[in-house]
Formats: C-alpha cells, sequence, structure tokens
C-alpha cells in the first residue's frame, strides 16, 4: 500500500513539474502574435516595450521551465543507479538553467505586480534558488554527496515555486476577492513553505548539512 502510495505521489509530482515546466510554450507563443496574456497583462506599456525587462522576462521563464522539466528527474533513484551519465548531464543543465532563470528573476523581481512586498518575496526566492543550487553544484564537485543531495532538496524545493504559485494564486485570489493582495502574498506563501518542507525532509533522511 505504502509502496502503491510512493508512486501515486512520485506520478503527481512529475506530472506537475513537466506541465508547468511547459507552461512558458503560452507565452512565447502569444509572443510571436503580438498579444499578451496571464500577468504581463499587469504590466505598464512602458515595461511592456523594455528590451532588458523582456530578455528577463523570457529567460526566467524559459530556463525557469528547463529547471522544472530536468530537476524532477535528479531525485530517481533508479536513473542515479543504471544511467548515472544521464543523470550527471541532466544535473548541469539544471544547474545552468538555474543560473539563468535565477539571476534574471531577481532583475524582474524589482519590477513585480504589488510592490515591495511582492519585490522582497520574489528577491528572496530568487537568491535562494541561486545560492542552494550553487551549494549542491560545489559539493558534488567536491565529492560530497551527502551535502550536494541535501542542498539539491532545497534547491529544488525553491524551484517547484513555480508549480505552487500557481496553485495558491487562484485560491489566494478566489478567497481575497482581489488579484493584488493575493499576489503580494503568493510571491512568499508560493516557496517559503516549500523550504519548510524541504527541511524535515532532509533532517527524515538523515542528512547533516554542517
Amino acid at each position: 500500500m505504502k509502496n502503491s502510495t510512493n508512486k501515486v505521489a512520485w506520478f503527481v509530482f512529475a506530472f506537475m513539474a513537466i506541465g508547468v515546466g511547459l507552461y512558458p510554450l503560452g507565452y512565447l507563443y502569444y509572443a510571436f502574435q503580438d498579444g499578451e496574456i496571464a500577468l504581463r497583462l499587469s504590466k505598464s506599456q512602458e515595461l511592456l516595450n523594455s528590451v532588458l525587462w523582456n530578455i528577463g522576462f523570457y529567460g526566467h521563464i524559459t530556463f525557469g521551465g528547463a529547471a522544472l522539466i530536468t530537476g524532477w528527474s535528479q531525485f530517481s533513484e533508479k536513473l542515479r543507479k543504471k544511467r548515472l551519465s544521464l543523470h550527471r548531464k541532466l544535473g548541469k543543465v539544471y544547474a545552468l538553467s538555474v543560473l539563468v532563470s535565477g539571476v534574471c528573476g531577481v532583475g524582474i523581481a524589482f519590477y513585480a505586480t504589488g510592490g515591495v512586498i511582492t519585490t522582497l518575496g520574489f528577491l528572496g526566492l530568487g537568491v535562494v534558488w541561486l545560492y542552494t543550487t550553487f551549494k549542491a553544484y560545489n559539493a558534488i564537485k567536491k565529492k560530497d554527496i551527502v551535502l550536494h543531495q541535501g542542498m539539491m532538496i532545497y534547491s529544488y524545493a525553491a524551484c517547484f515555486a513555480a508549480v505552487t504559485l500557481r496553485i495558491w494564486l487562484p485560491l489566494l485570489t478566489l478567497t481575497l476577492g482581489s488579484f493584488l493582495p493575493a499576489y503580494q502574498l503568493v510571491a512568499w506563501l508560493c516557496w517559503v513553505p516549500n523550504m519548510v518542507f524541504a527541511y524535515f525532509w532532509v533532517r527524515k533522511k538523515g542528512i547533516v548539512l554542517g
């Protein structure tokens, strides 16, 4: 029974990661159609015309999607044991994707809808994501597998904020009756609980991070 539950949980986890990872394709499609969707509708025309902001925006969502799609597979014990070379290659793609998406995310956070509350929330997420990924990558370069595994849990918990944001936001908007306060709250709620979950997961696995 427990094994079946774990398989279902793994399937849902992978399905959500891949599904949201492909989400940027919608933005890219409308970009080529000269249309705007979703969050871009809340931005000023001046910001939408900014080349630098657009590079940051599309860089963030495109490489963030790549990180989501490649990152979930890193937790597959079967892949690590049977296809270690593939595991390492996907890990490098994940780390590079985080670097680009994280830097872009930190940059566009200063223009986040909702002002300073939202900005600080997404800035915090970007810094945590970059830091934990760097620590995970640095640890594996030093052959410290335990630290690598622990920091990867934290890193992907931050990455998974893209999924939890899309779960929380409609619920909060419905509950609060307005998009703006919901978005200000979700800037924190999309990742802080994820990090708390990661903390207890790391502890359960008996990983000591220093």
